[in-house]
């Protein structure tokens, strides 16, 4: 692939809810500009974009791919983001280094959920759009009705550039609204000739001009003042308007084609020409800091700058290799030249440069700033770092990836592949940030997290496939307390003799709530008389220590009890201080089981960002888990704010419920706020459910 300027580059990521056609799309973009030579489809799992192993399996898209093709002298990095939500992390990596993006929606299925969160992301970032209404050789597609429901939702900002032409049921062209010309496809590669424009469509096409017109109109006050004289612009001044309007997103196009067919895809290239930034024009700068100086920094993309370059994606494969993913935000990364990576400190050799193409890699001697690229074989760099110059150690702030929620516990199938589980592990959360592993020590389990079960089986399946380890994916322990509710005092006494010096301890002890759950236990001692001596306090106290750590109940840790040493016994010769830890012990368990134990349950503060509609069946949900609603604040957009208190254990396999009630427009997050007493029926679960455990 030749080596490309900044101005002749253009990066521009493929988002739309999963199945709208986005593969396909840039299958057909791919085939039409020659970088393959026979369109392969999703079904058939031979897409360019689409290699992965679960991917052709499961027939979506589970990675972020990138298809860079050549036209008419610019450089278009496709960037195949997925449309399922528990992948959004890979369309976070996607989109944290485009500065365009087409909504791709299906003409059949029109506005979707998918359409919606594409939306969104785009409108937090700021960045140009257009919508590509595919499917359109579909006969049950519905053109004109998904426009409306576009402008609905999203405004007066949605302007129809194209209007499908079709002829007994089939889709043979379209008219330009922006040139007002007819256009009939010809051949398979989306080549088109002109035609007249049918009178059938003159109803919807003065009304889509109109709002053209108006557009262009608003776009500068001189066009303002020609407009309300009723002169007519000239084609350079729709163009040039029409692109100043896209790039600040005051006016988002809506195109037509059909991606299995090719057909529409030549005007989607003009389209990238036309009224997409490249990199150096985009309104979407990215902000870093001088490691140095402390020097605020933004990328412009200017190539007389020393070199800068963000890492946005890893690919770890057992076969291929590792590649780092880079766009380069400053001057020129060369192959065969040492860089430095500001946020681990240290340099890194770069070998070859390459263009990556789906699975496909092929060489290249430079990247300009813009370009985006992948560096074979760093060692210590990761996603979301910088590639600079020690003279100029710029680091950029890594993109916002969204947190796991979803987690389950995992073990290896086969004993003794612990080591080979963790390492796969570590490779795919290098991969994909949105995974994490955690060990929690004190219910001895290792958890796995994530955005939603399907990428938690997906994880499994590739550990299998490419790894070679069977995982297990498990409901998780849940981290519960134990504490006491009312007064009692006992007496634990230790006492052996087994020839020579014996073993001595006697304690009397009182428990009691110390009311602050937030600590293990409280010690005092209110010793008269030396009937134990003071140097045996620490003991005491050690054997309390001890005891909270696993309760007598169910065996979880022990807080919120008050120990006070009231009386006791000791021989001068048989006493000592494991003595009396034993002896503290005794008294520990026998007074806790006497002191009406009660188990506790971690309570987590959820909050649920839903669309106004889904209120209803969204309490309803959370009062089955037994949720409490603290609080609910509207928001802007028919947005409703949820706050609610819900036991930790009751919110598994919450994602799967509020995307199935919310049709996957729901979102939640949640912390650990406090522990509250377990209801009756779950503390004799889990006293049972333990004690099986720890008679096996």
């Amino acid at each position: 692939m030749n080596v490309y300027k900044t101005s002749q580059v253009r990066n521009v990521v493929f988002l739309g809810h999963g199945g709208a056609g986005k593969t396909t799309l840039a299958e057909a973009m791919a085939y039409a500009t020659g970088v393959i030579t026979r369109m392969g489809s999703v079904d058939n799992g031979n897409t360019i974009s689409d290699y992965d192993s679960e991917e052709i399996k499961r027939k979506f898209s589970i990675n972020a791919a990138v298809i860079p093709i050549e036209w008419n002298g610019l450089k278009i990095n496709i960037l195949d983001a997925p449309g399922y939500f528990d992948f959004v992390g890979q369309t976070e990596d996607a989109m944290s280094v485009a500065d365009a993006a087409v909504i791709v929606v299906n003409g059949k299925a029109g506005l979707e959920v998918g359409t919606i969160k594409a939306w969104e992301i785009c409108e937090r970032r700021k960045i140009p759009r257009i919508f590509f209404i595919t499917g359109m050789d579909d006969p049950n597609a519905k053109y004109m009705e998904t426009v409306k429901q576009l402008k609905e939702t999203f405004g007066k900002q949605i302007a129809p550039f194209h209007l499908p032409i079709i002829e007994d049921g089939i889709l043979t062209g379209y008219v330009n609204v922006v040139k007002m010309g007819g256009r009939k496809f010809v051949g398979d590669n989306g080549e088109y000739v002109e035609r007249d424009i049918p009178d059938n469509l003159e109803s919807d096409l003065i009304p889509c001009r109109e709002q053209l017109m108006e557009a262009v109109a608003e776009s500068d006050e001189e066009l303002m003042d020609k407009y309300f004289s009723g002169e007519e612009f000239s084609n350079e001044e729709i163009s040039k308007a029409l692109r100043k309007s896209v790039i600040s997103c005051d006016i988002v196009p809506v195109q037509i084609g059909a991606g299995i067919n090719c057909k529409g895809v030549n005007m989607l290239l003009q389209t990238f020409e036309k009224y997409f930034p490249s990199p150096d024009k985009a309104e979407v700068f990215k902000k870093g800091k001088n490691q140095d100086t402390g020097e605020d920094v933004i990328a412009d993309f200017d190539e007389t700058k020393p070199v800068t370059a963000y890492v946005f994606k890893t690919i770890m494969d057992p076969f291929v290799g590792k590649y780092s993913l880079v766009k380069v935000r400053t001057g020129i990364l060369k192959a065969s030249t040492t860089v430095y990576n500001p946020s681990k400190g240290i340099e890194e050799k770069l070998g070859k440069l390459y263009t990556i193409c789906g699975k496909n890699i092929s060489e290249i001697t430079e990247l300009h700033a813009g370009d985006i690229g992948a560096v074979g074989k760093l060692t210590s760099t990761r996603t979301g770092d910088t590639l600079a110059t020690k003279e100029w150690p710029v680091v950029y702030h890594p993109t916002t990836m969204s947190k796991p929620y979803t987690y389950k516990r995992y073990k290896a199938v086969k004993k003794g592949e612990e080591d080979k589980l963790a390492q796969a592990l570590v490779k795919l959360c290098i991969e994909d940030l949105t995974l994490k592993t955690v060990s929690d020590e004190e219910n001895r389990q290792l958890l796995l997290y994530g955005i939603g079960d399907q990428q938690l089986d997906v994880v499994a399946s590739k550990l299998k496939e490419k790894y070679k380890v069977e995982i297990e994916l498990l409901k998780p322990k849940f981290a519960f307390r134990e504490t006491i509710k009312k007064k009692v005092q006992a007496q634990g006494k230790h006492k052996k003799q087994s020839g020579g010096h014996g073993q001595y301890g006697d304690v009397v002890i009182e428990f009691e709530p110390s009311g602050d759950l937030s600590r293990p236990y409280v010690f005092e001692e209110k010793i008269f008389g030396g009937s134990v001596p003071k140097n045996y306090f620490p003991a005491v106290e050690k054997g309390i220590q001890e005891s909270v750590l696993k309760g007598p109940l169910a065996g979880y840790p022990v807080v919120g009890i008050k120990a006070t040493l009231i009386d006791g016994s000791y021989h001068p010769v048989d006493s000592s201080e494991v003595a009396f830890k034993t002896a503290t012990m005794i008294a520990f368990k026998k007074g806790f089981m006497e002191a009406m134990p009660v188990l506790l349950q971690p309570m987590a503060l959820l909050t649920v960002t839903i669309p106004d509609k889904f209120t209803g069946d969204v309490m309803g949900d959370l009062n089955k888990r037994h949720g409490r609603v603290v609080g609910m604040t509207p928001d802007k957009n028919n947005i409703q704010i949820i706050e609610a208190e819900i036991p930790m254990s009751d919110l598994y396999g919450y994602s799967t419920s509020l995307r199935a009630i919310t049709g996957g427009l729901g979102e939640f997050e949640y912390v650990l706020s406090r522990y509250e007493q377990a209801p009756v029926d779950v503390q004799e679960k889990e006293v049972r459910e333990r004690s099986e455990a720890n008679n096996k």
